[in-house]
């Protein structure tokens, strides 16, 4: 199984991944918890220049070819070997991030970017993707405070200084993209407390994966 969370910054999908990861345990599942962009040793790399706030001039084609790196490289070193291992693989932020941030928030052809996206995942789509669904304004306070918390207000704090109109074209993103991929994607409303936020998701899983138990 090969699910991936995704959502404006702030909708809490890290707390919600290691929520989620017990509970396939608990199931009997073994689980690898990963991540993009960083999540191969190449990916780390470009995970530094796209997140450091001193990237602010690139451009959103240079922006989103460093993406399509990180992917391929995951999908080849990671993610493909671990599900071949038979193990549950839970990715924070995938191909879905490419299209909402590159195509509704920077403005590049969404048709384009799906068939750059083909070439990236090299065949390996998600078999199901959360949308962690939060109003900007909060999701966004919430991401800035826990950067400067972690000390990765520069690090990694390069979409957080984007102006709050461009949030609120990543969530539209999202919920339209969500609409025109309803089999694969589903949206859970992350405004609540953990727990909460985790019985939306849990039903989410439940319903895909273990209805026949």
């Amino acid at each position: 199984m090969f699910v991936t969370f995704e959502g404006i910054e702030g909708t809490g999908k890290t707390t919600q991944i290691q929520k989620v990861k017990k509970y396939f345990e608990s199931r009997g599942k073994e689980v690898f918890l990963t991540l993009e962009p960083g999540g191969s040793r190449v990916g780390q790399e470009l995970r530094k220049m796209l997140l450091h706030v001193d990237n602010k001039d690139l451009t959103p084609i240079t922006e989103l070819f460093l993406y399509l790196a990180d992917r391929a490289q995951h999908i080849a070193q990671v993610i493909r070997p671990e599900l071949e291992a038979g193990k549950v693989v839970l990715c924070d932020r995938f191909a879905d991030s490419t299209i909402v941030y590159q195509g509704y928030g920077r403005g590049l052809d969404t048709k384009i970017l799906q068939q750059f996206n083909e070439v990236a995942v090299d065949g390996l789509w998600p078999d199901l993707t959360v949308i962690l669904d939060i109003d900007p304004e909060l999701g966004l306070k919430r991401a800035t405070l826990r950067n400067i918390e972690d000390g990765k207000a520069e690090e990694e704090g390069r979409f957080e200084a984007e102006h709050i109109s461009f949030h609120k074209r990543i969530r539209e993103g999202y919920l339209t993209w969500a609409a025109l991929n309803r089999d694969r994607i589903k949206v859970a409303d992350a405004s609540s407390t953990p727990d909460e936020v985790f019985k939306r998701i849990k039903d989410i899983i439940d319903t895909r994966f273990f209805t026949a138990d």
